[in-house]
């Protein structure tokens, strides 16, 4: 009589439903700890510590919400700064935020900063060398609030114009709204048109 020495091999699911059981168990354990608990405590120490960031950094005056301070709006009377072009929809839709996706040698965008460049010499009376890349394009997500100092600059006397103030002041204001820190100097366009609307001409 032959005996075999090869083993049975052993079931990947005892009878007993053991190795069942520890999968979901494991399961619903990952399941609770990084889909329900770690979200909530993240969610409840952030709006804690910074309760701002954690709604949305919102800008309220008189109870009423008028924007955020992390994504852009279209402005268009003379009596505004104007904002970077956005890639996002039509105005700054977060929804839709993206890119623009077009390479500097596509001659769709060449047209467009072409148009864009022509409209802003106009408005400001400036030459089209002027005008900082800032204001003819979009930002990577298209959202961005902020344009650059440079893109303030050649917009205050349009602006002190219309609003009946002195260069000067409006100067002063774009100062104050302007932000350093990490990345270069830029100036939230919402905040300073709120301050602007502040102000008394």
């Amino acid at each position: 009589m032959t005996t075999s020495n090869e083993s049975t091999p052993t079931p990947a699911f005892d009878s007993s439903g053991g190795s069942v059981r520890t999968w979901l168990t494991f399961t619903a354990l990952t399941f609770a700890l990084g889909g329900l608990l770690y979200p909530t405590v993240t969610t409840l120490i952030g709006g804690a510590l910074f309760p701002a960031q954690a709604n949305g950094s919102l800008i309220v005056q008189n109870g009423k919400v008028v924007g955020s301070a992390l994504i852009g709006q279209t402005f268009s009377a003379e009596r505004y700064f104007i904002g970077r072009p956005s890639a996002a929809g039509s105005g700054y839709d977060p929804r839709a935020a993206s890119g623009s996706n077009l390479a500097g040698s596509n001659p769709a965008l060449r047209k467009r900063v072409q148009a864009d460049s022509a409209a802003i010499a106009g408005r400001e009376g400036v030459q089209a060398p002027q005008i900082p890349a800032d204001l003819v394009t979009a930002s990577g997500s298209g959202l961005d609030p902020h344009i650059s100092p440079q893109g303030a600059a050649i917009q205050v006397e349009r602006v002190a114009k219309a609003r009946n103030l002195s260069a000067e002041q409006v100067r002063s204001a774009v100062s104050a709204a302007t932000e350093s820190g990490l990345g270069q100097p830029r100036v939230n366009v919402l905040e300073l048109n709120l301050a602007l609307d502040a102000a008394k001409p």
